[in-house]
């Protein structure tokens, strides 16, 4: 299984602890050391839609230009843009098998790892 995220996000946190508390194995990766390659934002995008993981209630979304949150149109705009600025990905992503999450929601979290 594997985690992405920020370590200095709170909700990351929260997910990591959880995980950490109910014995959940991991890797981690972090967005701002690592980055995150295309394919893999492609892969999530093909499975959920970038919608579900472009989070336009962050900091980082609200602080865009607004000249630059028109230029989003299409799928490759928000990814690209998903790509250069990867605080704007919701987080946690959790990607577990055919499971994927974003965010923490410690109901699903049990249901998923029957906790």
């Amino acid at each position: 299984m594997k985690v992405y995220g920020i370590t200095n996000c709170n909700t990351v946190k929260k997910a990591l602890d959880w995980l950490k508390t109910n014995n959940v194995a991991y890797d981690f990766q972090d967005f701002k050391k690592l980055g995150i390659s295309n394919d893999t934002l492609q892969k999530w995008d093909a499975k959920a839609g970038y919608e579900k993981f472009l989070n336009k209630q962050g900091l980082t979304w609200k602080q865009l230009d607004p000249a630059v949150k028109e230029t989003i149109k299409t799928k490759e705009d928000a990814l690209q843009l998903l790509q250069q600025k990867t605080s704007m990905i919701k987080r946690p992503v959790i990607e577990d098998g055919d499971f994927l999450f974003f965010g923490f929601d410690e109901a699903v979290y049990k249901d998923h790892f029957k906790k």
